[in-house]
């Protein structure tokens, strides 16, 4: 994936540019356009995210279909875990305060909220993975462990969603 923040910067106006040059001001545009990179990040990594959740949705179509009923709860678990993560990417503050705020979340906050939202990305990888393995045991005996694998790696998510509010208060 390209750097999202190289991306913010290289787009910059020659007003902002010069507007960067004023004492202050400077810093407050980087921390701008470190918040708006690490908005399009996470944008990006839920729009990936919810492509596999509606894999699984669709997987659980099929096995209604399939009669495979007493799968379903289970497939279920997965996909209210993947949902939980998801709106959780979506929603999630970016690291915003405003210029006079009260409380300020300085330039390295927002560096390691933007890398541990890009290790994120890794995560994509892990849940499609595991949804491949659903869909290629449908119909087998390793459907049940499949979709237990599926629930926990949706679980991780999570779980490393939830600690990354740990990542702009540990020093």
């Amino acid at each position: 994936m390209t750097d999202m923040m190289g991306k913010i910067t290289d787009s910059q106006n020659i007003l902002e540019k010069l507007a960067s040059k004023i004492p202050g001001f400077g810093g407050y545009l980087k921390e701008e356009n470190r918040r708006t990179a690490d908005k399009m990040l996470r944008e990006t990594l839920a729009q990936r995210y919810d492509e596999q959740w509606a894999r699984i949705s669709e997987i659980q179509r099929q096995m209604i279909s399939e009669g495979m009923i007493e799968q379903i709860d289970n497939m279920e678990a997965a996909a209210v875990k993947l949902r939980t993560f998801i709106d959780g990417m979506k929603t999630a503050s970016y690291g915003y305060a405003g210029f006079f705020g009260a409380v300020k979340i300085g330039d390295a906050e927002l560096e390691k909220m933007y890398n541990y939202d890009n290790a994120l990305l890794e995560g994509v990888g892990k849940v499609t993975s595991a949804v491949d393995n659903v869909q290629a045991s449908i119909g087998s005996d390793g459907l049940p462990a499949a979709i237990r694998n599926l629930t926990t790696v949706c679980a991780d998510c999570v779980t490393a969603f939830d600690r990354r509010k740990d990542v702009l208060t540990s020093t």
